[in-house]
């Protein structure tokens, strides 16, 4: 796979506005979003040949915005089912499917109006269609914070994490947004505010919780030799994993304080010829704070039961050895389902993303649901074309 190794590149990004409300349809998400992903890059509608997406409740296909667009014809395509655990297999199969020569320019998005139509989670539907469905939904456990509040309760009681430590997570993350434009949560907080919100199943507060956002982004993948005469500096692909096997809900795992990315990340590192040291800033699937603690520790950050600690020593802030969620994460910048944070991760490695860049950033890793709810997982190392 090591030969894999920067062939694509990610030559463009585009988003919507993030809203409680888009007022517009999930179709008319995903093409702004790709216009301005194609803009931003340089070229046009019918440069492209391939579109990926993933789906799970509120989606709109390949088969209907190619149509919308305007593509003259699709090469390739990609609708994978699943939610925030195949986020980022879907720009490393993109990323593929330019190595291998099979599309030449290819658009990955997710439209997705999760606020104001089809919840994660939510009340008035049936079970998704997933063969663990049948084991939750009898009794009442199907909300993702009610999956989640189990998790983060076994680690509590395995490693003594603390709410002051989630929190910190939350208080550094919104630091980050605070400086981001396109935010959804903008005002500051303290650990005195995270400690004071509600509780949505304990241990888990409102602001341990990602935000439920209308919105669409997209990133355009094309070959390091195309991208490098286009408008942006390109963001090479060095490694793209994806994976797993042992669903949480029926399968044979015992340990719930270690995911799915435990497993994925020396395969991720050994493709991408890095290692945890090397890289230079983190976007963590933050679906949830538990969700970035566990990863801190699953991809080799800080030791087993050390993420808590870690996290509240300030290693993680935007002048820490490892800046996580640099944009302000779902937490606070909204939840476009995985591809913002690819999105983010693009911006840092160009030296584009304004207050709160990292200095010198090159290196950058991003990553999907660690593979709580799905059986598996996925993930990016993105590095500058330097």
């Amino acid at each position: 796979m090591a030969g894999f190794r920067d062939r694509a590149a990610i030559a463009g990004v585009g988003y919507t506005p993030f809203s409680k409300n888009s007022g517009v349809s999930t179709l008319t998400l995903a093409v702004r979003a790709i216009m301005a992903a194609l803009d931003d890059a340089g070229l046009s509608v019918d440069d492209v040949d391939a579109l990926a997406t993933h789906r799970v409740g509120d989606s709109t296909p390949p088969w209907v915005v190619a149509p919308a667009l305007g593509v003259p014809e699709v090469s390739w395509y990609l609708d994978q089912f699943g939610g925030g655990s195949v986020s980022h297999s879907v720009v490393g199969q993109a990323a593929m499917a330019v190595a291998a020569g099979v599309a030449d320019t290819v658009v990955c998005y997710r439209a997705i109006n999760a606020r104001s139509e089809f919840r994660m989670g939510g009340t008035g539907r049936g079970a998704a269609p997933v063969f663990d469905a049948q084991y939750q939904a009898p009794y009442g456990y199907f909300a993702p914070p009610q999956q989640f509040a189990m998790f983060t309760r076994a680690h509590m009681n395995a490693y003594g994490t603390t709410h002051e430590h989630l929190g910190h997570i939350a208080v550094t993350q919104r630091a980050n947004a605070v400086k981001n434009a396109r935010a959804l949560k903008r005002d500051p907080i303290t650990l005195d505010d995270y400690l004071a919100s509600r509780w949505i199943a304990e241990p888990l507060r409102l602001l341990d919780c990602c935000l439920e956002t209308d919105g669409a982004c997209a990133v355009v993948v094309t070959s390091r030799e195309r991208a490098r005469d286009l408008r942006r500096p390109p963001v090479l692909v060095s490694g793209a994993a994806w994976g797993g096997g042992d669903s949480l809900f029926s399968g044979t795992g015992t340990d719930f304080t270690v995911t799915e990315a435990a497993r994925l990340a020396p395969r991720l590192y050994a493709m991408a010829g890095v290692g945890p040291g090397d890289i230079d800033v983190a976007e963590l699937y933050d679906c949830f704070t538990y969700s970035v603690l566990v990863q801190l520790e699953d991809y080799g950050f800080c030791a087993k039961g050390e993420g808590g600690p870690y996290a509240a020593s300030g290693a993680i802030a935007l002048d820490g050895e490892l800046p996580v969620n640099t944009h302000g994460g779902f937490l606070s910048e909204g939840y476009v389902h995985g591809i913002n944070h690819i999105a983010e991760a693009v911006a840092q490695l160009r030296g584009a993303a304004g207050d709160r860049q990292v200095p010198g950033a090159e290196v950058a890793l991003s990553t999907a649901q660690p593979g709580y709810v799905l059986a598996g997982t996925s993930a990016l190392i993105l590095r500058s074309d330097t």
